[in-house]
């Protein structure tokens, strides 16, 4: 892929030098571009690691957080801290023998995010300025994450095993995981508004897989023909469907879910 702008996030900041919102533009060339919405003007561009991949925002909106993935021929092993109110790499968080983080997701005032080589999800205490926990998935590739408000269950997207691995937290410390088959390539996946299905875009077949999380199985299979969809979105509507999921491949495609809101 070539460097291209890949991925924007929204928050709110907490200085008044900076729009509220902003917007987060990540650059494959080692740059994040904060922009002003209302204008669509830059107003501060900040260096980071090589080919970062994704970024989040804290829950403050004082910082963002950025996957530094690498090349093809040197994988990255670390994610920069940026300073959003001074417009600085605040910290380079060094993952030691941790390779190509990618997935970033930040719950209960921590950080979230994988690393594909080593197939795990780890997590980011920044007050403590430690890496506090870490979890094997066992699948190849793990790429995307995203994590419960309540942080009792955390989901990725593991692309090289064509699976979904939904890890339940049981008592304080101890996780479970289930594997569930989906698509080829599976990237991008979002939940649903009533927190009953997730939904998941595989790369490389055009399809997108429903998984029931109560069960914890594909209930449906629908095949978009979308080509290289590696994003996807669910959002309340209203009206006479209750949500909407937009899948992004070359293009955006929208799918109406069924039911009243």
């Amino acid at each position: 892929m070539k460097k291209l702008l890949l991925l924007i996030a929204v928050f709110g900041c907490v200085a008044a030098e900076l729009p509220h919102p902003a917007l987060l533009v990540l650059n494959k060339e080692g740059s994040l571009a904060i922009v002003d919405p209302g204008t669509r003007k830059v107003v501060g561009r900040v260096r980071t690691g090589d080919s970062p991949h994704e970024v989040a925002a804290s829950e403050d909106g004082r910082f963002a957080f950025v996957s530094n993935y690498g090349d093809a021929t040197a994988p990255g092993n670390s994610i920069s801290i940026i300073d959003l109110v001074q417009q600085r790499e605040a910290q380079r968080l060094d993952l030691g023998a941790l390779r190509r983080p990618h997935g970033l997701w930040v719950a209960g005032g921590k950080l979230y995010f994988t690393c594909e080589v080593n197939k795990v999800v780890g997590r980011y205490d920044r007050p403590a300025n430690k890496i506090d926990w870490l979890m094997g998935t066992g699948q190849n590739t793990t790429h995307m994450v995203m994590v419960k408000s309540d942080e009792s269950q955390i989901y990725t997207a593991n692309i090289g095993s064509n699976t979904i691995s939904i890890l339940d937290r049981v008592g304080r410390i101890d996780w479970n995981q289930t594997v569930v088959e989906v698509g080829k390539g599976p990237e991008g996946f979002d939940i649903t508004p009533d927190g009953k299905e997730l939904w998941a875009a595989g790369s490389r077949d055009g399809s997108v897989t429903i998984i029931d999380l109560f069960t914890k199985s594909v209930k449906a299979t629908i095949r978009v023909q979308t080509k290289r969809s590696n994003r996807l979105s669910s959002r309340r509507t209203g009206g006479w469907c209750s949500s909407a999921i937009w899948v992004r491949a070359t293009w955006w495609c929208w799918l109406a879910t069924r039911g009243k809101s």
